[in-house]
């Protein structure tokens, strides 16, 4: 432990020289079930959920099989709470420490998690309190129901750093909605209180005016069938959605970034021999690139070591036409670390040179095999970011609260060449159901026909368009 000690003051010591910016630190070691659990909640403070503890059962066997393994967890929080594995060698802590330190740097710098709460542990843990007094208070069974109908749709969330609220109801919608609905037809009484519409004044506002991406919070302000309990909920279960959201923007750059810095982190220390060789074989394994898909500790720590050089030692004709000039390898690096997420970090620095040097490119399964499709370096890009966009998750947005004047809900798919998969629709309309309390649709593209799904409480259905 005083080796750890000693070694983790040296290693922040020369992270500081570097340039590196981070919160206090603060690292505990953990034994493997503890490091398990905070992987598969997320954070060492949550609510509990049935899904958690499927995921730690899942990752646990990998680790008892030594089919992978979590050396540490690091959150983004201050002060920086890392969780290191207990059993690992001093020369893996320090690998690790160096590691944890960039991340911290990332967390505090990079522009996306600007607007993430720094006292989240404690919002949790304050969170999760609250849920388990529903669950004394309404129940186990049915708060738990609620968390699975929340937690199917947790995704589709707008973590823009800045967006207006949804319009305002007008104020005859907002007390009809704010009265307890005791059946199915308690909201026939409020048409007496609606003025009759002669079709000379002006027509019926649409709900929501703009298509809204932040499904989460259309249905936390204008589902008609929510009680207190369950928006207070909703509103937890949407926070930690946006402070986890960030961490899928960035994770190709976040673990690049925090790769590069643990490399020169480490060369700086004096290292015994027994040491240096750990440390290679480690980290090739942290970085080792995979022939099926994207390793973003390999992916990221290749493209910002090519910005290095393309700054550091810019052409005749970049310092003539960009004003490039030589030596500004590590600022640059710097600032893209401050201003870029996954999409913008691929699409504006992944370059033809590096495509064909790290041998990358698109393929597709036909019939039983595996077959390379394109790699011309644009397509490669393209596709890359495509996977990116969103978190890699489908864009999905509001057109309709009101649809069909019958208070159904009606959503749309951005389509942009990926089709939504059949099962996941049939399985995820009914969770929407529950919270939104009337037919749910959603228009997407199958086979380049547009098509809705439809769910009316009893089955799905579907009709081309």
């Amino acid at each position: 432990m005083k080796e750890l000690e000693r070694a983790i003051g040296e290693i922040t010591e020369i992270a500081k020289g570097f340039g590196l910016d981070f919160y206090p630190m603060r690292y505990e070691i953990c034994p493997a079930d503890v490091i398990y659990t905070f992987g598969a909640y997320g954070m060492p403070t949550r609510f509990s959920h049935w899904s958690f503890g499927k995921t730690f059962h899942k990752m646990k066997l990998e680790y008892d099989l030594n089919l992978s393994r979590i050396y540490e967890l690091v959150i983004n929080s201050n002060p920086c709470y890392a969780f290191l594995l207990k059993g690992n060698s001093l020369i893996q802590n320090k690998l690790i420490v160096a590691h944890v330190l960039a991340h911290c740097d990332f967390f505090k710098n990079n522009a996306r998690f600007a607007n993430t709460s720094r006292d989240m542990v404690e919002s949790m843990a304050a969170s999760a309190g609250r849920i388990r007094q529903y669950e004394l208070q309404y129940g186990k069974d049915r708060v738990e129901s609620f968390l699975d109908d929340v937690l199917a749709i947790q995704e589709h969330i707008d973590p823009s750093l800045k967006r207006p609220r949804l319009q305002p109801q007008q104020e005859g919608e907002r007390e009809a909605k704010k009265r307890k609905i005791a059946t199915p037809y308690d909201d026939l009484w409020a048409l007496d209180e609606q003025p009759i519409d002669s079709g000379s004044g002006t027509p019926k506002k649409k709900i929501p005016q703009e298509p809204e991406k932040d499904l989460l919070l259309f249905i936390m302000e204008q589902s008609r069938i929510l009680e207190d309990w369950q928006q207070d909920i909703l509103t937890v279960l949407r926070e930690e959605m946006l402070y986890f959201w960030p961490q899928l923007e960035t994770k190709i750059m976040n673990e690049g970034w925090a790769s590069y810095w643990h490399i020169r982190i480490l060369r700086e220390l004096e290292l015994s021999e027994e040491e240096t060789l750990e440390f290679a074989k480690l980290n090739a394994s942290v970085i080792q690139p995979s022939k099926t898909s994207i390793n973003p500790y390999y992916l990221g720590l290749k493209l910002f070591e090519d910005i290095e050089r393309r700054w550091d030692q810019p052409t005749a004709e970049e310092q003539k036409h960009l004003g490039r000039t030589p030596g500004k390898g590590r600022e640059k690096m710097f600032e893209v670390r401050e201003m870029e997420m996954d999409t913008s970090f691929i699409r504006n620095y992944l370059t033809k040179q590096l495509v064909e040097d790290l041998d990358l490119y698109v393929f597709q399964r036909t019939g039983n095999e595996w077959t390379v499709t394109d790699k011309d370096w644009k397509e490669v890009r393209d596709r890359l970011i495509a996977g990116r966009v969103n978190g890699g998750n489908p864009y999905i947005v509001v057109e309709n609260g009101d649809y069909m004047n019958n208070g159904e809900l009606y959503l749309k798919h951005r389509y942009e060449g990926l089709e939504l998969d059949l099962k996941y629709i049939e399985k995820t309309l009914p969770h929407v159901h529950h919270l939104w309390g009337r037919s749910v649709h959603i228009e997407s593209v199958i086979e380049n026909k547009p098509v809705l799904f439809t769910y009316n409480g009893r089955k799905c259905t579907r009709r081309f368009l």
